[in-house]
């Protein structure tokens, strides 16, 4: 007889485990305590589980949850991790779940270790001995900042399944393709110097001044020559998101920083972008040799491209009553794609909660997911 916490208590149990994950090491958290959640409930159902360190994050893990034998089957996939959060935008606690309003409020019930415990409830009274095709659980690190765990569980080669679903917040809609996303820094570093003299300096805010333009000139390259009609915003994007230079009005500007987000097409490889900005900037520091530097921020994400017209994405519409789509935003699901499974990503809750003050999920998503996850897995390891 199982003696798993009910779903209510298994959220608020994933919620009160702290695991923000971040790149600055004061604001970034373990995630052993999730893991060690989810291994124990996944071994009282019978489970053979590894909990692998996954190199270079911080002595962070992965969950690998494995049921029935053969080849093939199923995998279901998420992250342990959240993002970091601002405790004064919050209406209470982001570790203590609470409900209001037919909502479950706290970091992580949509984004998304929520899904974990919708996928236990789901398993509770399931035929388990029954599997025909095994059933993997994957739970990683460091999703939400250099996507580390899902790059090691993809090249470990553990598992081989048919097919593949990662629970992140879609509406339980199936999304089967989405961009990739490209972080990078730009540093001009100038020669300061007192302002009524300019000629003595070289002031780094000007320098930015002209590769902000090329770089204008390289995000209207892509939007008109790279497309792709089923997304909403049907090119790549690029956008400014900081900047930062000088001191004092009196000062001649010694450096400058620019951050900016490039999110490429599927086909269109993170290498390739990097070239691209060189490339653009190369007469500008041909101008100013040794003034400019172009850096990666955190190591950027892959684009997806499933099918829609593959068996798996077909069958899980038709099961969920939901087209399968795309999104502009990035997932595990191309680091998953590589064992060769047919990958979707579907799982409870709005995207647009995820990385908000005051995140929930609706109580109305429960019991479709529970349903929904039910049918995937009796499809893919039990038919």
């Amino acid at each position: 007889m199982s003696t798993l916490p009910n779903l209510k208590s298994c959220f608020t149990q994933l919620i009160a485990a702290p695991s923000v994950s971040a790149i600055e090491a004061e604001d970034d958290m373990s995630n052993h305590a999730v893991i060690n959640l989810l291994q124990n409930w996944f071994s009282e159902l019978g489970f053979e589980c590894e909990t692998p360190t996954v190199e270079d994050s911080r002595n962070k893990q992965n969950l690998i949850a494995r049921i029935g034998s053969g080849s093939g089957g199923l995998l279901l996939a998420g992250h342990t991790d959240t993002v970091p959060f601002d405790e004064g935008l919050w209406s209470q606690s982001p570790f203590e779940m609470v409900e209001k309003d037919n909502r479950w409020y706290g970091l992580g019930t949509c984004d998304m270790k929520g899904f974990f415990a919708l996928v236990l409830e789901a398993l509770k009274d399931m035929p388990l001995d029954q599997f025909k095709r095994p059933l993997t659980i994957f739970a990683s690190a460091d999703e939400e900042t250099t996507m580390s765990g899902a790059k090691a569980f993809a090249d470990s080669k553990a598992v081989a399944p048919d097919y593949a679903v990662i629970g992140e917040p879609t509406s339980l809609k199936p999304v089967y393709m989405h961009k990739g996303h490209l972080a990078q820094g730009i540093r001009v570093i100038g020669r300061s110097g007192h302002s009524s003299d300019p000629a003595r300096g070289l002031n780094a805010i000007e320098v930015m001044h002209k590769v902000i333009s090329q770089l204008m000139t390289l995000k209207q390259h892509l939007s008109e020559n790279y497309r792709e009609d089923a997304f909403t915003v049907p090119y790549p994007t690029m956008n400014f998101g900081h900047i930062h230079g000088g001191d004092a009005a009196n000062r001649i500007c010694g450096c400058c920083d620019l951050h900016l987000d490039i999110r490429p097409l599927p086909g269109m490889e993170l290498a390739e972008l990097e070239l691209m900005v060189l490339n653009y900037l190369s007469d500008i520091s041909k101008e100013y040799p040794g003034s400019i530097s172009v850096s990666t921020l955190y190591p950027g994400a892959e684009s997806f491209a499933g099918k829609a017209d593959n068996p798996w994405t077909k069958l899980v519409a038709e099961l969920s009553g939901h087209d399968a789509e795309v999104v502009n935003y990035s997932t595990e699901a191309p680091y998953i794609n590589k064992l060769g499974c047919q990958t979707l990503v579907l799982g409870p809750g709005s995207i647009n909660q995820a990385h908000q003050p005051d995140e929930f999920i609706g109580l109305e998503y429960l019991t479709p997911t529970v349903e929904l996850i039910k049918k995937m897995i009796y499809h893919a390891c039990m038919k």
